[in-house]
């Protein structure tokens, strides 16, 4: 893995990337990104700095606010029970 990078996921029905990022996992969602992308990412000697060179600033993206997905995980969890 990748000091920067923590994690990935790729929905490539939606060329959706997810990347979290850093201790605190910072979880961002980056749209648009063409499958060849993700696997270059992925393949790379260095994940940070092919997202510095190939992802960031090109793909639009948006941060996951954590405390919704909190919240919708124990609103899960209450009607589960």
């Amino acid at each position: 893995m990748s000091a920067a990078i923590r994690h990935h996921h790729y929905k490539p029905e939606l060329k959706e990337l997810s990347l979290w990022f850093g201790p605190d996992f910072r979880h961002y969602k980056y749209f648009g990104v063409p499958q060849p992308i993700y696997v270059a990412l992925v393949n790379s000697e260095s994940m940070g700095r092919f997202f510095n060179e190939a992802i960031k600033g090109q793909y639009s993206c948006r941060l996951v606010d954590p405390s919704r997905m909190r919240q919708q995980r124990w609103q899960d969890i209450r009607s589960a029970s």
